[in-house]
């Protein structure tokens, strides 16, 4: 298995990708919890354009990736997981769980910090929240991610099959958890204490700083319970709630250039 994973990587992960973002597309189509603010048209080209940039850049311009450093880290016995003997379907879940966790402090560090905020704030800027904001994030940040993922991989000692599969899993669950889904109450209910449900993570898209500040988790929703982070509904309802930051508001900052320059420019749209 682990041979397979390995030879079919980008395949495996692109087509997972492509996979996920029409069937999660179709049923929001079908069952849609929200009704748009924006149209699809004004949004998902410049959406999916920033898709297309972030992978030229981290193909092009990082010089290690998270499963190379995985192989590395293997050959070399660095890491955690690599100084004991744990069967392969031990190590493999107990690597996906703990960068499940690293993605969590990290989601958290990027709001904490201005100059990484200022970085991840046009993730946040989008004015509706759909399939494709599971994917819109600033090229340096999907850089500086990139690079903490890799010294994670490293310390953890992660198997690199576990971190093929916890990428896939990350893009999938980001795509799944942004959706505009309308789930029913008790599948939601029953779900979100195992999983972050799309009713879970829109609460961290409302423009209240406060609810901005919560349900950091992409995956596993455990993290927010665990660590005081949680919030279980927005105060005005998923109906009533504002999607978006107070700046930004301006439907023309939807534009992909807009987007690019979003980090260096106050919310009026100056320069720093």
């Amino acid at each position: 298995m682990t041979e397979f994973v390995l030879a079919g990587e980008p395949i495996l992960r692109l087509g997972a990708f492509a996979g996920v973002l029409i069937l999660v597309a179709v049923w929001e189509a079908i069952a849609p919890r929200r009704f748009r603010a924006q149209s699809r048209l004004s949004r998902w080209p410049n959406n999916l354009g920033i898709v297309v940039l972030n992978t030229v850049a981290v193909r092009f311009l990082f010089p290690l990736t998270a499963v190379a450093a995985a192989l590395e880290a293997a050959a070399r016995g660095w890491g955690l997981l690599n100084l004991v003997t744990l069967p392969s379907g031990v190590a493999i879940l107990l690597a996906v769980v703990a960068l499940d966790m690293a993605i969590y402090f990290q989601h958290r560090l990027f709001h904490a910090v201005p100059v990484l905020w200022r970085l991840h704030r046009m993730h946040h800027a989008d004015l509706d929240l759909d399939v494709t904001t599971g994917a819109r994030f600033h090229p340096l940040e999907i850089l500086l991610s990139m690079a903490i993922k890799v010294a994670v991989v490293i310390a953890l000692g992660a198997p690199a099959v576990a971190v093929v599969l916890f990428e896939i899993l990350l893009n999938a669950s980001s795509m799944f958890n942004h959706a505009n889904l309308r789930l029913p109450l008790a599948v939601d209910a029953a779900l979100r204490w195992l999983i972050v449900t799309p009713d879970v993570h829109r609460v961290h898209h409302s423009v209240i700083r406060a609810e901005t500040d919560s349900n950091f988790g992409f995956s596993l929703s455990c993290w927010d319970r665990l660590f005081g982070t949680w919030r279980a509904q927005p105060e005005k309802g998923h109906d009533g709630m504002t999607i978006g930051l107070p700046v930004f508001r301006n439907p023309e900052q939807l534009r992909l250039d807009r987007m690019l320059v979003q980090p260096f420019v106050r919310g009026d749209g100056t320069e720093s």
